[in-house]
Protein backbone atom coordinates (compact mmCIF):
# COMPACT_ATOMS: atom_id res chain seq x y z
CA UNK A 1 0.00 0.00 0.00
CA UNK A 2 0.96 3.85 -0.81
CA UNK A 3 0.64 4.78 2.75
CA UNK A 4 1.26 8.74 2.56
CA UNK A 5 2.77 10.52 5.78
CA UNK A 6 0.77 13.23 7.29
CA UNK A 7 1.97 16.40 8.79
CA UNK A 8 1.30 17.36 12.65
CA UNK A 9 -1.22 20.04 10.83
CA UNK A 10 -2.83 17.36 9.35
CA UNK A 11 -3.56 14.64 11.89
CA UNK A 12 -7.23 16.44 12.54
CA UNK A 13 -10.34 14.16 13.32
CA UNK A 14 -12.96 15.32 11.30
CA UNK A 15 -17.34 14.98 11.57
CA UNK A 16 -18.64 13.69 8.55
CA UNK A 17 -22.48 12.77 8.77
CA UNK A 18 -23.18 9.59 6.97
CA UNK A 19 -26.92 9.00 5.54
CA UNK A 20 -29.34 7.14 8.05
CA UNK A 21 -32.09 5.41 5.96
CA UNK A 22 -33.49 4.26 9.09
CA UNK A 23 -33.84 4.47 12.63
CA UNK A 24 -35.43 1.42 15.61
CA UNK A 25 -34.92 2.63 19.11
CA UNK A 26 -34.81 -0.51 21.24
CA UNK A 27 -34.83 0.34 24.71
CA UNK A 28 -34.71 3.86 27.12
CA UNK A 29 -32.87 4.02 30.10
CA UNK A 30 -33.00 6.65 32.80
CA UNK A 31 -29.57 8.33 31.57
CA UNK A 32 -28.57 5.68 28.45
CA UNK A 33 -30.96 5.18 25.02
CA UNK A 34 -30.02 2.00 22.76
CA UNK A 35 -30.41 2.37 18.85
CA UNK A 36 -30.05 0.70 15.27
CA UNK A 37 -29.54 2.76 12.63
CA UNK A 38 -29.43 1.78 8.81
CA UNK A 39 -26.73 3.92 7.63
CA UNK A 40 -25.11 4.05 4.08
CA UNK A 41 -21.81 4.16 4.41
CA UNK A 42 -20.75 4.72 0.41
CA UNK A 43 -23.23 5.96 -2.34
CA UNK A 44 -24.80 2.77 -3.78
CA UNK A 45 -24.34 0.30 -1.41
CA UNK A 46 -26.21 -1.37 1.05
CA UNK A 47 -27.15 -0.06 4.18
CA UNK A 48 -25.44 -1.60 6.79
CA UNK A 49 -26.85 -1.94 10.87
CA UNK A 50 -25.15 -0.25 13.36
CA UNK A 51 -26.44 -0.18 17.16
CA UNK A 52 -25.50 2.34 19.65
CA UNK A 53 -26.05 3.57 22.97
CA UNK A 54 -26.73 7.39 23.00
CA UNK A 55 -25.18 8.89 26.38
CA UNK A 56 -25.57 12.59 27.72
CA UNK A 57 -21.79 13.32 27.71
CA UNK A 58 -19.20 13.27 30.89
CA UNK A 59 -16.48 15.46 32.78
CA UNK A 60 -13.50 14.71 34.40
CA UNK A 61 -11.28 16.85 36.45
CA UNK A 62 -7.75 16.85 37.44
CA UNK A 63 -7.38 18.62 40.30
CA UNK A 64 -3.84 19.37 40.62
CA UNK A 65 -1.47 21.16 43.52
CA UNK A 66 2.27 21.81 44.08
CA UNK A 67 3.68 20.77 47.30
CA UNK A 68 7.72 21.29 47.80
CA UNK A 69 8.08 21.70 44.08
CA UNK A 70 5.93 18.15 42.88
CA UNK A 71 2.81 18.29 41.39
CA UNK A 72 0.43 16.60 42.84
CA UNK A 73 -2.91 15.32 41.65
CA UNK A 74 -6.03 14.14 43.74
CA UNK A 75 -7.35 10.63 43.34
CA UNK A 76 -10.74 9.32 44.38
CA UNK A 77 -11.13 5.28 44.67
CA UNK A 78 -14.37 4.19 43.42
CA UNK A 79 -16.39 0.83 43.03
CA UNK A 80 -17.43 0.74 39.68
CA UNK A 81 -19.98 -2.14 39.46
CA UNK A 82 -20.12 -3.09 36.17
CA UNK A 83 -16.54 -4.55 36.77
CA UNK A 84 -16.63 -5.58 39.72
CA UNK A 85 -13.61 -3.15 40.69
CA UNK A 86 -12.66 -0.28 42.80
CA UNK A 87 -10.63 2.33 40.62
CA UNK A 88 -8.79 4.92 41.21
CA UNK A 89 -10.32 7.49 39.36
CA UNK A 90 -10.87 11.96 39.07
CA UNK A 91 -14.15 13.64 39.94
CA UNK A 92 -16.18 13.21 36.87
CA UNK A 93 -19.89 12.79 36.07
CA UNK A 94 -22.62 13.00 33.27
CA UNK A 95 -23.77 16.06 31.96
CA UNK A 96 -27.14 15.35 33.66
CA UNK A 97 -28.05 18.87 34.24
CA UNK A 98 -30.55 21.08 31.98
CA UNK A 99 -28.67 23.52 30.45
CA UNK A 100 -25.14 22.82 32.06
CA UNK A 101 -21.95 22.94 29.78
CA UNK A 102 -19.23 20.85 30.43
CA UNK A 103 -17.00 23.16 32.57
CA UNK A 104 -20.05 23.99 34.66
CA UNK A 105 -20.72 20.46 35.21
CA UNK A 106 -16.98 19.92 36.08
CA UNK A 107 -17.24 22.82 38.72
CA UNK A 108 -19.86 20.92 40.21
CA UNK A 109 -18.34 17.43 40.56
CA UNK A 110 -15.58 18.37 42.06
CA UNK A 111 -16.93 20.27 44.25
CA UNK A 112 -19.68 17.53 45.09
CA UNK A 113 -16.68 14.48 45.42
CA UNK A 114 -13.97 16.69 46.78
CA UNK A 115 -15.33 19.91 48.64
CA UNK A 116 -12.84 21.81 46.51
CA UNK A 117 -13.03 24.69 43.73
CA UNK A 118 -10.87 26.01 41.58
CA UNK A 119 -9.59 29.67 40.26
CA UNK A 120 -8.07 28.09 37.12
CA UNK A 121 -9.27 25.86 34.31
CA UNK A 122 -7.87 24.90 31.93
CA UNK A 123 -8.83 22.09 29.10
CA UNK A 124 -6.52 18.40 28.81
CA UNK A 125 -8.10 16.30 26.29
CA UNK A 126 -11.41 15.68 24.60
CA UNK A 127 -12.44 12.11 23.37
CA UNK A 128 -15.48 9.86 22.74
CA UNK A 129 -15.09 6.89 25.10
CA UNK A 130 -16.31 4.05 23.06
CA UNK A 131 -16.74 5.66 19.58
CA UNK A 132 -17.71 2.40 17.81
CA UNK A 133 -20.73 1.79 19.74
CA UNK A 134 -21.43 4.52 22.33
CA UNK A 135 -21.95 8.22 21.92
CA UNK A 136 -20.24 9.60 24.85
CA UNK A 137 -18.05 12.71 24.23
CA UNK A 138 -16.20 13.35 27.45
CA UNK A 139 -13.62 16.73 28.45
CA UNK A 140 -11.20 16.08 30.83
CA UNK A 141 -10.43 19.76 32.28
CA UNK A 142 -7.23 20.53 34.91
CA UNK A 143 -8.27 22.67 37.75
CA UNK A 144 -5.52 24.58 39.74
CA UNK A 145 -5.54 27.12 42.01
CA UNK A 146 -7.80 24.96 45.08
CA UNK A 147 -9.43 26.13 47.89
CA UNK A 148 -11.80 24.07 49.92
CA UNK A 149 -15.16 24.73 50.14
CA UNK A 150 -15.81 26.59 53.54
CA UNK A 151 -18.46 23.85 55.85
CA UNK A 152 -21.02 26.06 55.39
CA UNK A 153 -21.34 26.36 51.84
CA UNK A 154 -21.20 22.14 51.59
CA UNK A 155 -24.59 21.17 50.50
CA UNK A 156 -23.97 17.63 48.72
CA UNK A 157 -25.30 14.52 50.13
CA UNK A 158 -22.95 11.48 49.09
CA UNK A 159 -24.73 8.53 48.86
CA UNK A 160 -24.40 4.79 47.45
CA UNK A 161 -20.76 4.29 45.86
CA UNK A 162 -19.73 8.25 46.52
CA UNK A 163 -20.81 7.49 50.22
CA UNK A 164 -17.73 4.85 50.20
CA UNK A 165 -15.43 7.22 48.25
CA UNK A 166 -11.38 7.35 49.34
CA UNK A 167 -9.20 10.39 48.63
CA UNK A 168 -5.27 10.23 48.16
CA UNK A 169 -2.95 12.90 46.81
CA UNK A 170 -0.60 11.53 44.68
CA UNK A 171 2.52 12.68 42.86
CA UNK A 172 2.37 13.02 39.27
CA UNK A 173 5.18 11.26 38.17
CA UNK A 174 3.81 8.20 40.47
CA UNK A 175 0.12 8.44 38.90
CA UNK A 176 1.90 8.02 35.22
CA UNK A 177 3.77 5.10 36.62
CA UNK A 178 1.23 3.96 37.72
CA UNK A 179 -0.50 3.48 34.14
CA UNK A 180 2.73 1.98 32.43
CA UNK A 181 2.79 -0.64 35.08
CA UNK A 182 -0.91 -1.76 34.30
CA UNK A 183 -2.24 -0.65 38.16
CA UNK A 184 -4.79 2.05 37.05
CA UNK A 185 -7.72 0.80 34.23
CA UNK A 186 -10.46 3.85 34.52
CA UNK A 187 -10.13 5.81 31.19
CA UNK A 188 -10.07 9.39 32.38
CA UNK A 189 -7.59 8.25 35.20
CA UNK A 190 -5.33 7.29 32.35
CA UNK A 191 -6.00 9.58 29.83
CA UNK A 192 -6.04 12.75 32.08
CA UNK A 193 -2.50 11.43 34.41
CA UNK A 194 -0.89 10.76 30.75
CA UNK A 195 -2.30 14.26 29.08
CA UNK A 196 -1.37 16.22 32.42
CA UNK A 197 1.98 14.30 32.40
CA UNK A 198 2.53 15.45 28.83
CA UNK A 199 1.83 19.21 29.51
CA UNK A 200 3.83 19.59 32.59
CA UNK A 201 6.51 18.70 30.93
CA UNK A 202 5.52 21.10 27.85
CA UNK A 203 5.50 23.54 30.75
CA UNK A 204 1.85 23.83 30.25
CA UNK A 205 1.79 24.81 26.65
CA UNK A 206 -0.51 22.66 25.43
CA UNK A 207 -3.64 23.73 27.67
CA UNK A 208 -6.69 25.58 26.48
CA UNK A 209 -8.84 27.61 27.24
CA UNK A 210 -11.87 26.06 29.33
CA UNK A 211 -14.61 27.00 27.32
CA UNK A 212 -12.73 25.62 23.57
CA UNK A 213 -15.07 23.82 21.39
CA UNK A 214 -14.87 20.50 19.89
CA UNK A 215 -16.14 17.66 18.07
CA UNK A 216 -18.79 16.66 20.64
Amino acid sequence: MNIPVLEASQLVDERIAKPVENTTDIWQGRFFSLHEDQVRLTEGSEPVSREYVKHPGAVAVVPLRVVDGREQVLMIKQYRHPVRVSLWEYPAGLLDVAGEDYLQAAQRELAEETDLHANQWDVLVDYFATPGGHTESLRIFLARDLEEIPEAEKTFERDEEEALFEWAWVDLDDAAAAVAAGKLHNPSAVTGTLVTYYSREKGWSTLRPAESRWLR
